[in-house]
């Protein structure tokens, strides 16, 4: 275990000749060679970007929500996010009479800014190595279940000893190159997250679907938040009116001094996966299987939503986070599909398999070594594709897209925690708010035809099966029959009958019968599923360790799990195919001629923007060359997740937030390209425009440290 954890370290001292790639863990700064970082332009210490002692630019870096990144950019608290990243907390605080998603929202005082119920950030006070002590009395050669009991049993000792030494703080253990290596993350959660100001739909939502993953980019993607904390400003505390701006020990200094191409840039974030240790076997499932299944359901749903939205604002306002987190990665998976065909990935993965399969066979040792971590791969897809394609199938066209169902169980779960009515009558409450029975029940009728084309008829739910036997395979008719023998398929249905306390009928609802037989099958088909998830576990953590032990000299990094991460890079520009040269940042012009009246939901001009384009009124926020940049390109490292990251010079200055990759290397999850591969972000000179100009807010840039 000793030699292997000094085999990680020198690996990841040797940066190769593609520096822009990596995402780099905080704790190995000081051992990197930041040569390469100081000759793109690099001014800071590995201590003023993470220093466990002291505070430094980690501090300003959170998690925002569930699934983003955030920074801190003043002294109180403010923070910047991407609009997409905080899009679901706006939708839920909008309304038809205040839709701040259509009109934008800044609030003038701290008495105006609106509390986000549900949303919360997480700052990352301290980074720990405990491999030895997670692996310890570990054998690679432990059977599966042995092994992890062993990991298991002392991951528990640890976060006790951990939790007590760190009170009040939240402690996370997470595994690395496979479960070859552990950190341990101490970490800080506030619950008082409040909206600040949002541009309009026609900024922050500019492009929409259209241009997502797209390059040349004209949006305007940030959000502003304010943490809050208990009347000692440092506390984190639920919602009260008595809580305070969170005194920040760090914020980000903003510079509005631009950037040229070749400049360095570093984004630092919470990069949520990637998978750049998979193989030849698992590519040809995800391009067969995995994302041919999920471009499809998805986007039989997203049709009906996305014209059931256009029919009426409420409907709107009620589905549009839900469009946009569905959208989102099934664009992705089609991107994904394409790029790795169009770069030829899954011949790059085969050939690199076969050198290693050479080199394995080449020493007895190694053959008992890692002889069987492809091997074991190729039996998880082999075996267990048909199970877990099965899996995915009931995942989106159940779980994530009917929502009657799936409101069935919410209300019954919360009976049951609580054995309280008043706390199932507020979960029904939040529920209602966006939802509509109209567009859940075309919904559900396209969802349970999906599903029955997908499944054979043995492997389908029981439940379901009555549509052939009831039903003669009219799915518009048991459909129609669920939703009006449903308590669930109006709010007026369900309340009434919480207020008999009429729980025979609730347990008895068509819906729950259902949704109970489903999820009974689904944990049946994970139990099915389980043997070969070992098998790629074990091959993985096997195959990983090999390579390493092969190619000493090559520049290795753990692939993304949400933990923070530094990537670093230059401002370029990019060539997509022969002939053909992006510049590396765009403008508000480009905003202006995109305007499409035949396409409102996505290329939509705000009315105050044109005005203010007119009378060219740039409020100072201009570049050197005049205009006003609204997006530029850098060569960094980033995956979903890193959505609302800073991307700074070399000063550790704020010159933009990221917010999406480009469409020509939609790959990168799986391997980065660095001809092509680029982040794309919003110039941070555009959003203050936005927020002092455009917006009229430019009372919030007084407390924020502008250079």
């Amino acid at each position: 275990m000793k030699k292997f954890l000094i085999s990680v370290m020198t690996l990841l001292l040797s940066l190769g000749s593609f520096a822009d790639e990596g995402m780099w863990l905080l704790p190995l700064l000081k051992e990197l060679n930041l040569q390469e970082m100081q000759e793109k332009g690099l001014k800071l210490t590995p201590e003023q970007i993470y220093n466990v002692n002291g505070s430094s630019l980690k501090d300003a870096i959170v998690i925002f929500g569930g699934g983003c990144t955030g920074e801190i950019v003043s002294p109180n608290g403010l923070l910047f996010t991407n609009h997409h990243c905080g899009f679901g907390a706006i939708q839920a605080l909008s309304s038809v009479e205040h839709d701040y998603l259509k009109n934008g929202f800044w609030a003038k005082s701290y008495a105006e800014e609106l509390p986000a119920p549900g949303l919360a950030v997480t700052f990352i006070r301290g980074i720990e190595d405990v491999t030895e002590t997670v692996l310890k009395g570990v054998d690679d050669d432990d059977e599966y279940e042995k092994r992890n009991a062993r990991i298991e049993s002392n991951i528990e000792r640890l976060q006790k000893r951990l939790e007590k030494r760190n009170e009040g703080k939240i402690i996370t253990i997470k595994s690395f190159f496979g479960g070859n290596q552990y950190f341990a993350f101490v970490q800080e959660r506030y619950t008082d997250v409040r909206l600040v100001g949002t541009p309009p739909y026609a900024v922050g939502k500019f492009g929409g679907e259209t241009d997502n993953w797209m390059w040349p980019r004209h949006t305007g993607d940030f959000s502003v938040f304010r943490v809050y904390a208990a009347p000692d400003g440092v506390t984190p505390a639920d919602f009260s009116p008595k809580n305070v701006p969170y005194k920040s020990p760090t914020h980000l200094t903003i510079s509005t001094q631009g950037y040229k191409e070749g400049d360095f840039a570093m984004i630092m974030g919470f990069p949520g996966t990637t998978t750049r240790y998979m193989t030849s076997y698992e590519i040809d499932k995800m391009l067969t299987v995995d994302n041919p299944n999920r471009i499809y359901i998805r986007g039989e749903r997203q049709a009906i939503l996305k014209a059931r939205m256009a029919s009426d604002d409420a409907i709107r306002i009620k589905y549009a986070s839900k469009y946009a987190s569905s959208s989102n990665y099934w664009k992705n998976s089609i991107g994904k599909s394409r790029g790795v065909e169009k770069l030829g990935v899954k011949g790059q993965k085969a050939q690199e398999e076969a050198a290693f399969m050479e080199w394995v066979n080449g020493d007895p040792e190694r053959v008992k070594k890692y002889g069987q971590a492809l091997p074991l791969i190729k039996k998880y897809v082999d075996e267990g594709t048909p199970i877990e394609s099965d899996i995915q199938i009931l995942s989106e066209t159940i779980f994530r897209a009917t929502e009657i169902l799936n409101a069935s169980t919410t209300f019954y779960n919360a009976y049951n925690r609580t054995y309280s009515l008043e706390k199932a009558m507020e979960a029904a409450v939040a529920f209602y708010k966006d939802y509509d029975e109209e567009t859940d029940r075309q919904v559900c009728v396209r969802m349970f035809e999906v599903l029955r084309e997908m499944m054979p008829e043995e492997r389908r739910p029981e439940s379901l099966k009555v549509i052939d036997t009831k039903y003669q395979g009219d799915v518009r008719a048991f459909v129609y029959d669920l939703f009006e023998n449903s308590l669930f398929a109006s709010e007026q249905k369900f309340l009434a009958a919480m207020a008999e306390g009429d729980m025979m009928r609730v347990e008895n609802d068509p819906a729950l019968v259902i949704m109970k037989d489903v999820s009974e099958l689904y944990m049946n088909l994970r139990e099915q599923l389980k043997p070969y998830r070992q098998c790629l576990e074990t091959g993985h953590r096997t195959y990983i360790k090999g390579l390493m032990e092969m190619q000493p000299w090559r520049s290795f990094y753990p692939d993304a799990n949400f933990t923070i991460r530094l990537t670093y890079g230059t401002i370029l520009p990019y060539s997509p195919e022969d002939g053909v040269l992006y510049e590396y940042y765009t403008t508000i012009d480009g905003v202006v001629a995109k305007e499409d009246p035949t396409n409102p939901m996505d290329f939509t001009v705000d009315e105050r923007l044109k005005k203010l384009y007119a009378e060219k009124n740039w409020g100072g926020y201009e570049d050197k060359d005049g205009t006003l940049h609204t997006c530029f390109l850098s060569t960094n490292d980033i995956t979903g997740g890193n959505s609302g990251s800073p991307i700074m010079n070399g000063n550790g200055e704020l010159i933009g937030l990221a917010f999406d990759g480009n469409w020509e290397a939609m790959s990168g999850d799986i391997a980065f390209e660095p001809n092509v591969q680029r982040t794309i972000n919003v110039d941070v000179r555009y959003v203050l425009w936005c927020i002092d100009v455009l917006g009229g807010a430019g009372y919030l840039l007084d407390e924020m440290t502008i250079k």
